[in-house]
C-alpha cells in the first residue's frame, strides 16, 4: 500500500513536468512565428501581403492577429509604404525583438528562441515610419508652419484700492485731552481746513503765554538804538511763533492770538487734507500722548486698480498700455485707464505679478476693495513664424514637435517657442522653417514610438571590441544558464523514478 501511494505521486510529478516542457516548446514556437523578415516578392513577381503593428513597426507577420508585445490588432502592410523596408536596402545587423542589446551580424535566434529582426541602413536619425493605414487609425493630422500676426487680449481680475500717495495720518504732537471731536465717524468726508477736534493741553497754554511775552518784548525792544537788542527780541518772537506752528497751530490762530492777546484754554486742530476718514482711534474726553495716531484720511478722487497678471502673460504687458476696467454694478460699467506701473516681484500666494492702473473717480463710483474685471489690449506682433499650440509637446526640459517628412515618416524636433496668441497659435523662435508641416494630433503616440526607437538606437550603438566580447560572454552565460536549468530539471525527474 505504501509503495503504491509513492508510485502514484511519482507519476503525477512526471506528468506535470512533461506538460510544462511541452507547453514551453509550443509557446516558444508560436511566439517566434510572430517575428519574420520584411515581405519579399513571390516567384510570379507579386507582393506578398503581410501585417505589422502600428506601435511596433519591426513586428511583421504573414497572417493577421494580435501584436505579441502590446496586444493590438495587426494592420496590413503594403509594399512601398513607410511601414515596410525596401528589399534593396542593406541590413546593418540583426537584433532580438525582446532584448535590443542582443545584436548579431547574421540572422538566427536569440537565447530565448525568438527570430532576430533586421535593422537596415539609411533613413534619418530619430525619424519614425508609420503605415498610412495605421496613421489614419491613429488620427494623425498636420498643419503648416506659417507667418502671421499674433495678438492677445489679457482678461483678468483686479481690486480697487486707495492711491497710496493720497493717504494721510493725523497725529497728536502734544499731550492733552480731547475736549471736543468734530469728526467722529469712519467714512465721513473731510475737506481741507475743516476742524477735526479741540485739545486742552497745559503745554499749549504755556506756549501761548510765552508767545504773548515775546510779542510784548518785541514791541518794547524792537526800536532799541542797539541793533543787537532789537535783533534778539525779534529772534525770540520768531522762536515762539515757530513752536506754535510746529504743534499744528494754524497761522490764522497765531495771528488772532497776537491781535487779541488772550490765551485760549482749548485750541482747535484743522485738517490739512481732503478725503474720507478711513480710520478713527479717538473719542471725546480721552487723553492724548505725543505721537499717537488719531485719524487716517484718504483722498479717493483718484484710485488705483491692481490687476493680477500670470507669469506666462507678462511678455504681453507693458507700461502705458490701455486697460478697460469693468465694474458690473457701477453706473458707468466700463472705464478706461493706463497701466502706470508693473510691480517687480511675484505674489507668493497667487503666483501673479501686480499691474497698477490709475483711474479718476470724480463721482466716487469706484470704491476701495471693489472687484473689477480687466481687459488689456496688448500690442500685436507682426510677421512671426507660428504653429498651432496643439502641436507642441512640453516635456519640462524642452519643447518638441513632430515634422512630417512625407511617405509616412515623422521626425521629432526640438524647438523654442515665444509668444502665444489668443487664436490658438504660438510663435516659433527657432527649430522650424517656413512651410514645415507639423503634427497637431496623436503626437503622444508618435512620441512614445520615437522614445522607443531612440532607446533602441542608443543600445545598438557600435560597440568596441571589449564591449562586443563582454556581450558575447553574457550571451554564452545565458545559454549556459538555460542548459544548467534543463539538466537540473532532468536530473530531478530521473531521481523521482529511482
Amino acid at each position: 500500500m505504501i509503495m503504491s501511494g509513492k508510485f502514484k505521486l511519482l507519476l503525477v510529478v512526471a506528468a506535470v513536468a512533461a506538460a510544462l516542457g511541452v507547453g514551453y516548446y509550443v509557446g516558444m514556437t508560436r511566439h517566434a512565428g510572430h517575428f519574420v523578415e520584411v515581405a519579399g516578392t513571390g516567384e510570379a513577381g507579386e507582393t506578398k501581403l503581410q501585417y505589422t503593428c502600428g506601435m511596433h513597426p519591426f513586428i511583421i507577420t504573414d497572417e493577421p492577429g494580435l501584436c505579441p508585445i502590446c496586444n493590438m490588432q495587426l494592420t496590413p502592410l503594403k509594399a512601398g509604404t513607410g511601414g515596410g523596408q525596401p528589399a534593396e536596402r542593406t541590413v546593418k545587423h540583426w537584433i532580438s525583438p525582446m532584448d535590443p542589446t542582443y545584436v548579431r551580424d547574421a540572422p538566427g535566434q536569440d537565447y530565448m528562441g525568438h527570430d532576430l529582426v533586421p535593422v537596415y541602413e539609411g533613413g534619418s536619425d530619430g525619424a519614425i515610419s508609420i503605415d498610412p493605414v495605421t496613421s489614419q487609425n491613429m488620427g494623425v493630422r498636420t498643419a503648416l508652419a506659417e507667418r502671421r500676426d499674433l495678438a492677445r487680449t489679457i482678461r483678468t481680475v483686479g481690486l480697487v484700492t486707495y492711491e497710496e500717495p493720497r493717504q494721510y495720518s493725523v497725529n497728536s504732537k502734544v499731550e492733552g485731552w480731547v475736549d471736543r471731536l468734530y469728526v467722529n465717524q469712519v467714512g465721513q468726508h473731510v475737506k481741507k481746513g475743516q476742524p477735526l477736534l479741540t485739545i486742552y493741553s497745559p503745554e499749549l497754554v504755556s506756549a501761548q503765554e510765552e508767545f504773548l511775552l515775546a510779542v510784548e518784548n518785541h514791541k518794547r525792544l524792537g526800536q532799541s538804538p542797539f541793533p543787537e537788542i532789537a535783533a534778539g527780541a525779534k529772534r525770540l518772537l520768531e522762536a515762539a511763533r515757530t513752536r506754535l506752528r510746529y504743534w499744528d497751530i494754524s497761522a490764522a490762530q497765531i495771528k488772532r492770538l497776537e491781535e487779541t492777546g488772550q490765551v485760549n484754554k482749548n485750541l482747535t486742530l484743522y485738517s490739512s487734507y481732503s478725503g474720507i476718514v478711513t480710520m478713527k482711534q479717538v473719542v471725546e474726553g480721552m487723553r492724548l500722548m505725543k505721537g499717537e495716531e488719531l485719524l487716517q484720511i484718504s483722498d479717493i478722487s483718484r484710485v488705483w486698480v491692481i490687476a493680477d497678471i500670470y507669469e506666462y502673460e507678462l511678455p504681453w504687458i507693458k507700461v502705458g498700455q490701455t486697460a478697460r476696467v469693468e465694474i458690473p454694478f457701477a453706473a458707468t460699467p466700463s472705464l478706461s485707464g493706463k497701466i502706470s506701473y508693473i510691480y517687480p516681484y511675484v505674489q507668493n500666494e497667487t503666483r501673479t505679478v501686480k499691474a497698477r492702473i490709475e483711474l479718476p473717480n470724480p463721482g466716487f463710483e469706484l470704491k476701495p476693495d471693489m472687484y473689477a474685471n480687466i481687459l488689456i489690449d496688448s500690442q500685436a506682433v507682426s510677421n512671426v513664424l507660428t504653429i498651432p499650440i496643439d502641436a507642441v509637446l512640453n516635456s519640462g526640459r524642452g519643447q518638441t514637435v513632430f515634422v512630417a517628412l512625407g511617405e509616412g515618416k515623422f521626425e521629432p524636433r526640438q524647438i523654442k517657442t515665444g509668444l502665444q496668441g489668443e487664436d490658438g497659435y504660438v510663435q516659433v523662435v527657432s527649430g522650424l522653417n517656413d512651410a514645415d508641416r507639423v503634427v497637431t494630433s496623436a503626437q503622444f503616440m508618435l512620441d512614445s514610438e520615437s522614445k522607443l526607437r531612440e532607446a533602441i538606437q542608443k543600445m545598438m550603438e557600435p560597440k568596441t571590441a571589449s564591449e562586443a566580447q563582454m556581450s558575447g560572454q553574457e550571451a554564452n552565460k545565458m545559454d549556459e544558464l538555460f542548459e544548467d536549468k534543463k539538466a537540473t530539471k532532468k536530473q530531478e525527474i530521473e531521481d523521482l523514478f529511482k
